[in-house]
């Protein structure tokens, strides 16, 4: 297989292995879901097949799974699709993900990958969403919240005992950010690094045009969930 095997700018620590975007594998085991299958079953029609890029250990895709849906989960890091269960699993970089001539009814690109600090990883992800999602088919995207790089460093401690810092955003050159995050539960510390491009409403939009999709409508007054559409 083809792809990165390191990543200039992405680094993590801690138990267990680390993904070549700083991702301890572990942790993505022990993190809850959140809001999203929600916000993703109230975009899109029941029973729709989903090809999720950057699927992680599958903590979005096992809910999506109960929910009825078809998903193909797409990961470069065996780690990570070792823990994915009951979906069909792709390794590949999501970049130069090669599935034929399929298509879905629906293509995920969750997790804030979009603001990949490069250029071409970016243009790259949105051309697979373009690539892959069937003819009417919709494009869920997640952005960054407002004022996610500011007023830092801050934490959210979750109910389930564990606490989330995120201790830095520091402009590293080209609008990119270099972020350094903190995972500590009780019994392990895990830290992750890495490169962030901050864009605005307009920006956004303008590399999905590049990439032959437009936004069919924001999915909550935040602006985080993008659903996009082909031209």
């Amino acid at each position: 297989m083809s792809g990165r095997l390191v990543r200039e700018g992405y680094s993590g620590t801690g138990p267990g292995a680390i993904t070549p975007d700083g991702c301890a594998v572990e942790v993505y085991t022990r993190l809850p879901v959140g809001d999203e299958p929600d916000v993703i079953a109230g975009a899109v029609p029941a029973g729709s097949s989903i090809l999720e890029l950057g699927c992680g250990a599958g903590r979005v895709t096992h809910p999506l799974l109960r929910r009825g849906f078809a998903v193909t989960a797409v990961d470069e890091s065996a780690q990570m699709l070792e823990q994915v269960r009951g979906a069909r699993t792709v390794r590949s970089p999501i970049e130069s993900l090669d599935l034929g001539d399929e298509t879905f009814d629906v293509v995920m690109l969750a997790s804030f990958l979009v603001h990949s600090g490069d250029h071409e990883v970016r243009d790259g992800l949105l051309r697979t969403c373009r690539r892959y999602v069937r003819d009417g088919g919709v494009v869920l995207i997640q952005r960054e919240g407002k004022g996610r790089h500011a007023d830092l460093p801050r934490e959210r401690v979750d109910p389930a005992g564990y606490t989330v810092r995120i201790v830095s955003s520091e402009p590293v050159g080209d609008g990119v950010h270099s972020v350094h995050a903190e995972y500590e539960f009780d019994d392990a510390r895990w830290t992750q690094t890495f490169l962030s491009r901050p864009m605005s409403k307009e920006q956004f939009e303008g590399y999905l045009a590049a990439a032959g999709l437009r936004v069919d409508r924001y999915l909550a007054d935040d602006g985080v969930w993008v659903r996009a559409v082909p031209e």
